[in-house]
């Protein structure tokens, strides 16, 4: 399974198109017989959860059984989202990141199912990865959610390993994601389990039941094209 995530980021003036978008992508994403399942997104502001929505910036993200030739001058927007997608962003001038991935351990239902298939829980990958970090709040525990877990979210930029960040979401302050990009597997760890206040808002999501759903996915990269504020955050990373 090839799994894609694709950053957009409109001009200011265009803004409103942006959420046009939001709407019309659904029937090319829908009908193209490629894709297993895609997510259209907005983001936050801060690259983690983040209650102040970034309105330039949205992302698309999408699963399929067949994997996209990869190469330095793949038109990988096109051929992953198709040509009316493709042509939107360009008509619009929209920057694009494209990162291309393949889950390789994790647990957690998306809208109920598995949609990055069956995998290990438990792998002995320790190089370059990312991880996707996706849960829906309850109503009655947005409160708790927020005042616990954007202080230490706004940590994650100091770890140790730590590349970059984006905060993803489906519906604004309920359904909630953050993807992070890593140096290693070790790394990430250290940062999930290591730092007592992240330690200890795992501990409360369980205690409490803050979730309807939730999931935790960690994958290889295998791709990367494009920039994100005029910067490829993994630039020479692969070789």
């Amino acid at each position: 399974m090839q799994v894609s995530l694709t950053i957009i980021r409109y001009p200011k003036v265009f803004i409103p198109f942006a959420f046009i978008a939001m709407a019309i992508h659904r029937l090319p994403l829908w009908l193209n017989q490629k894709i297993g399942f895609y997510k259209l997104m907005g983001c936050g502001k801060n690259g983690t959860f983040d209650k102040k929505p970034d309105l330039q910036q949205w992302a698309i993200l999408t699963t399929r059984a067949e994997t996209v030739a990869d190469g330095p001058n793949t038109n990988v927007v096109k051929l992953l989202h198709g040509s009316f997608i493709w042509g939107w962003l360009h008509f619009f001038n929209c920057e694009t990141f494209t990162i291309l991935l393949a889950p390789f351990e994790g647990h957690g239902l998306w809208d109920g199912k598995k949609v990055f298939g069956e995998f290990r829980e438990k792998s002995a990958y320790n190089g370059l990865m990312a991880t996707l970090t996706r849960a829906t709040i309850r109503i009655n525990k947005l409160k708790y959610f927020w005042e616990n877990v954007a202080p230490v979210a706004a940590k994650m930029s100091q770890a140790k390993g730590f590349i970059s960040s984006v905060g993803i979401g489906e519906v604004p302050w309920i359904k909630q994601a953050t993807f992070s990009i890593w140096e290693t597997t070790t790394d990430m760890k250290a940062f999930a389990y290591g730092m007592k206040e992240h330690a200890d808002v795992i501990k409360k999501t369980r205690q409490q039941n803050w979730y309807t759903e939730e999931m935790f996915v960690r994958f290889k990269i295998t791709g990367y094209h494009g920039t994100i504020k005029g910067i490829n955050p993994l630039q020479d990373r692969l070789l």
